[in-house]
């Protein structure tokens, strides 16, 4: 049981985690393999930021005989949220709005997207529309 929130993975740190959720457990020698095209960092390398990750609690590691398997700790999805709450909170004084207006003047969402975007905006309105009446109900009785 996780008892603190994903961590907030420094660039390098971050594309180790990419590696680990698209492959799943992966040993070091993995991981720097398929790292090694993008970056100009030795295998030692590597492998001390896998360890010092372990230490920070970003990745657990399984003991198989001679084989230390790596895998993330959280899922993709928990550090993203984490990342995007404390780029919302720096950057954009709270505001989603102004986070999601950047964000799509920076890169043009997909037609795919886009229809993702509408579908998590009619729920959140949904959502809102609920909390609004529950409070009018509250402030009446």
């Amino acid at each position: 049981m996780k008892k603190s929130p994903a961590p907030r993975p420094t660039e390098a740190e971050l594309a180790i985690l990419r590696v680990l959720w698209e492959r799943g457990p992966s040993t070091v020698r993995q991981v720097h393999d398929v790292l090694a095209p993008e970056r100009e960092s030795g295998y030692t390398t590597t492998l001390k930021f896998m360890q010092l990750m372990t230490e920070k609690g970003m990745l657990e590691r399984q003991e198989d005989g001679r084989v230390h398997l790596y895998r993330a700790a959280y899922p993709a999805e928990a550090t993203q949220q984490r990342l995007i709450v404390d780029l919302l909170e720096r950057a954009f004084g709270g505001s989603s709005a102004k986070l999601v207006i950047q964000a799509l003047a920076a890169k043009p969402a997909s037609a795919e997207e886009l229809l993702e975007i509408k579908r998590l905006l009619a729920s959140a309105s949904t959502v809102a529309d609920a909390d609004k009446s529950q409070k009018k109900e509250k402030d009446r009785g």
